[in-house]
């Protein structure tokens, strides 16, 4: 039987010593508001999980999933309009 210890010491050490860009941190700090409307719709359907749903609970999600929807809205359209080169 061969030890496989000491092939997992190469593979995760090396794997263990980056960090994001600042680019990739760009990205996710500009996609942050859409990230906490999905948590926050995702809250919403983890209180009606084991019970049925009251209309105080469809409000909430109901409200959640348009934060959802203009979060991807707001996103999209910051997106397109920041490209390179005039294109729309």
């Amino acid at each position: 039987m061969i030890p496989i210890a000491a092939l997992q010491d190469l593979v995760t050490a090396g794997s263990l010593d980056f960090e994001p860009s600042a680019d990739e941190l760009d990205a996710i700090e500009q996609e942050m508001p859409l990230i906490r409307a999905e948590v926050e719709l995702l809250d919403a359907q983890i209180m009606t999980i084991d019970r049925p749903a009251s209309e105080l609970d469809v409000r909430r999600i109901r409200r959640a999933r348009n934060r959802v929807m203009a979060a991807r809205r707001d996103l999209t359209n910051r997106t397109v309009t920041v490209q390179p080169g005039g294109a729309a």
